[in-house]
């Protein structure tokens, strides 16, 4: 069994993902294609891992100086523009804002430009 190398931390942490996924309403799919992601980038699962077990964000990790507190509260603003309510209501799913946080710091990473134009400008009506 030499070369075998088993973290059980990531497989809880994998398991805790797909909770939460559950409770926030998204696929398996988009959390495994969110996991994947995690995966190679140490620092967003080792976050993943404290929210997990304490249920707020660390907030150690950032890309160009934005943390996932500031993509998390920018999700946030954007449910609240949606929905039309200007307030975080009751009916706002707290677990899809973060795990979204953790998709977009993920994504912010690889392009930072495009999300600090969205969080400091906004998005377009032709943009996703």
């Amino acid at each position: 069994m030499a070369g075998i190398v088993y973290d059980a931390r990531r497989v809880k942490a994998y398991e805790g993902l797909l909770a939460l996924g559950e409770i926030a309403g998204e696929s398996k799919k988009w959390c495994d294609e969110l996991w994947e992601e995690l995966v190679m980038d140490s620092e967003l699962l080792e976050e993943l891992m404290f929210y997990l077990d304490h249920h707020y964000i660390k907030d150690r990790v950032h890309c160009e100086g934005y943390g996932l507190t500031d993509l998390y509260m920018w999700q946030m603003n954007t449910y609240n523009i949606i929905g039309d309510s200007g307030k975080n209501t009751e009916a706002c799913n707290k677990e899809r804002l973060v795990l979204r946080a953790f998709r977009d710091m993920t994504a912010m990473k690889k392009n930072p430009a495009l999300y600090i134009k969205r969080m400091t400008m906004g998005r377009g009506m032709d943009q996703a």
